[in-house]
């Protein structure tokens, strides 16, 4: 799939650099956030690059070595402690001062997100992005209402959705963190 997207532009050498990073993890990674929002939904302005990999806390300073290899540093003093305890490690692309968040993944959904990735062409870069049900349900839990809107324009962008697997795995989540809203504010519009 190949996606055109002016807002992105100012993103593309950090978005680069930081899939570049991924690719020495072998199908560990994805980009996430609002770049894969912009590409599988409707585009929107973000200041930032997110992306998941799935790394353990041990692989850490391997990590920040190959992200220092491609321009990424660390944004604040001490990344290894606050990964640690909050599992995202916080970059900044040297060049143009963006901001590259990595958080590191476990969970067996994140698993499964990655192994069913899609590969994006923008700007002749090739990124790894989830599935658009993958992402919505990575919106559905972080329920910001920015993360709202972006659900609405993925379904937009997107009417042959898996809805079992996307009411499956926020019903769960919905069940797990004990916040009904999670399904019940997207069910409608699926």
């Amino acid at each position: 799939m190949t996606k055109d997207n002016p807002s992105l532009k100012p993103l593309l050498a950090p978005l680069a650099a930081l899939q570049r990073l991924l690719n020495r993890y072998e199908g560990k990674g994805i980009i996430i956030g609002g770049i894969a929002a912009s590409l599988l939904g409707t585009p929107r302005l973000t200041a930032d690059v997110d992306a998941l990999v799935l790394l353990s806390i041990e692989e850490l300073p391997e990590l920040l070595d190959a992200a220092r290899a491609e321009g990424l540093i660390e944004r604040i003093s001490d990344p290894q402690t606050f990964a640690r305890q909050r599992r995202v490690v916080l970059l900044r692309h040297d060049e143009s001062g963006i901001g590259i968040d990595i958080s590191l993944g476990t969970l067996p959904f994140e698993q499964e997100m990655i192994a069913r990735s899609i590969v994006v062409q923008l700007e002749g870069l090739k990124i790894r992005l989830p599935t658009p049900e993958d992402l919505i349900i990575l919106k559905a839990v972080a329920h910001r209402p920015k993360d709202l809107l972006d659900i609405q324009g993925v379904i937009q962008s997107h009417p042959d959705l898996n809805r079992e697997r996307i009411q499956d795995w926020v019903t769960q989540f919905a069940q797990l963190l004990e916040m009904p809203e999670l399904w019940e504010d997207i069910a409608g519009w699926l």
